[in-house]
C-alpha cells in the first residue's frame, strides 16, 4: 500500500503538471531560484520525471532506488518551499497544479511542508522495505531463493 500510495502522489502531481505545461512554467518561475534558461527545461521535464517515478513504483521495479530518488526530489521540493517562505515570497507551491504568485494571506507553507514530510515517510519506508509480493522486485527476489528455503543437495 505504501508503494502504491507514493506512486499515486507522483502520478497525480506529474499528470496535472503535464496537462498544463504553461502553468507549470509559471509555478517553477515563481520560486525565483533557477536561471531563466533553466526554467523551461525544468518545467517540461519535471512532470514526466514524476510520472516515471510513479510508473516504476506501480510496477514495483527498482523500488528502493526509486524511493531514494523520491526522497531526494521531495527534499528539493521542501527546500524550495522553505526558501520561498523564508524569503517572504507569496506563492502557491504548484505541487498539484496551479502555482505562481498568490495573496500573502493565502500561502500555506507549513501545511505543504507537513504534507511533504508525510510523503517523505512513505519514501523512507520503501527504502527500508522495498519488496512486496505484488511487485516485480518481489517476484524476482522469490526466484533467487532456493525452493523450500533450505540447503539444496
Amino acid at each position: 500500500m505504501v508503494r502504491l500510495g507514493l506512486a499515486a502522489v507522483w502520478l497525480v502531481s506529474g499528470g496535472i503538471k503535464a496537462a498544463d505545461l504553461d502553468q507549470t512554467y509559471v509555478s517553477v518561475q515563481a520560486y525565483q531560484v533557477l536561471p531563466k534558461a533553466a526554467i523551461e527545461p525544468v518545467s517540461v521535464l519535471l512532470p514526466w520525471f514524476e510520472i516515471a517515478l510513479g510508473v516504476l513504483l506501480v510496477v514495483g521495479v527498482g523500488t528502493r532506488a526509486v524511493a531514494v530518488l523520491s526522497a531526494l526530489v521531495l527534499l528539493v521540493f521542501m527546500a524550495g518551499v522553505t526558501q520561498a517562505w523564508v524569503r517572504g515570497l507569496a506563492i502557491d507551491c504548484g505541487c498539484f497544479g496551479g502555482g505562481g504568485e498568490i495573496a500573502p494571506e493565502d500561502t500555506s507553507y507549513g501545511t505543504e511542508l507537513l504534507r511533504d514530510t508525510g510523503f517523505m515517510a512513505l519514501a523512507a519506508w520503501l527504502i527500508v522495505r522495498p519488496r512486496s509480493w505484488l511487485s516485480l522486485d518481489g517476484w524476482l527476489s522469490r526466484e533467487e531463493r532456493p525452493v523450500g528455503g533450505g540447503l539444496q543437495t
